[in-house]
């Protein structure tokens, strides 16, 4: 399993645990208005509204609580926060590159939690570049084979577009440039093969191993920013090692 399949199962494993205390309907909701204020609220033709609508439905939200989010994006409903997204750059300690989404009504507010929290833990803040080179924009697919073909997997994926395919014993994880993305998507879909994750992320460009205890470290401090009310999404260089893994989920 690559770094990122592990990101994407300690996330899907936050998802369930926040989804229990309605904390990602509310983080959902938000991405959800901004989605639709800056393409439309047709999920059709919109298509950053519909990977997010898609994981709003995956995580069980309510319809109605879709509806209303797409509607207050697109003006329709009154109210609500004026929202901004935002890119911040951080280090953790030894030199981990973290990029923190969030979604704000406050910038002042939302910098002063993510520095607080970083230099409470070790980490700091970066300037405006100095991370972010380390990572590319990418579509990213993760498919559990379940008796599927991971040649016809394979086939579908290049044949639509995807530059990477990665196979792991659990999963395979497929990469296309964010003009691809979309296309790849529909033909894995088209051939009957369901993506577990279909989302567009910041993919590290290379990852960087610490021991068990600096791991564990790093892994706290993102916890606490994906913690705060305004993150949406933290991306990160970090490579878990399976014994790692192995603790992370036993201990979920």
């Amino acid at each position: 399993m690559s770094g990122h399949s592990k990101w994407s199962t300690i996330k899907r494993k936050k998802a369930a645990e926040d989804a229990k205390r309605g904390k990602i309907f509310t983080r959902l909701a938000r991405e959800i208005a901004i989605a639709a204020r800056e393409g439309g609220g047709d999920p059709e033709t919109n298509f950053s509204l519909r990977l997010v609508v898609d994981k709003a439905k995956a995580a069980n939200m309510p319809k109605e609580n879709i509806e209303r989010a797409i509607k207050r994006g697109t003006g329709e409903l009154e109210g609500g926060e004026e929202l901004v997204e935002v890119m911040y750059e951080g280090y953790a300690p030894n030199g981990v590159a973290l990029l923190i989404q969030v979604l704000t009504d406050n910038k002042n507010r939302t910098v002063a939690d993510i520095r607080r929290v970083l230099t409470r833990q070790g980490g700091s803040m970066a300037d405006a570049g100095a991370v972010l080179w380390q990572f590319e924009r990418k579509g990213y697919i993760a498919v559990e084979p379940d008796g599927v073909d991971t040649e016809v997997i394979f086939d579908v994926a290049v044949e639509a577009g995807a530059d990477d395919v990665v196979f792991g014993d659990y999963m395979v994880e497929v990469y296309a440039d964010p003009e691809h993305f979309q296309g790849v998507r529909q033909a894995l879909q088209d051939a009957g093969i369901e993506c577990e994750t279909a989302e567009l992320s910041m993919i590290p460009k290379a990852m960087m191993q610490l021991d068990e205890k600096a791991t564990l470290q790093v892994m706290g401090i993102i916890d606490a920013l994906e913690d705060l009310d305004d993150t949406q999404q933290v991306y990160s260089n970090l490579d878990i090692s399976d014994d790692v893994m192995q603790r992370y989920e036993v201990a979920a």
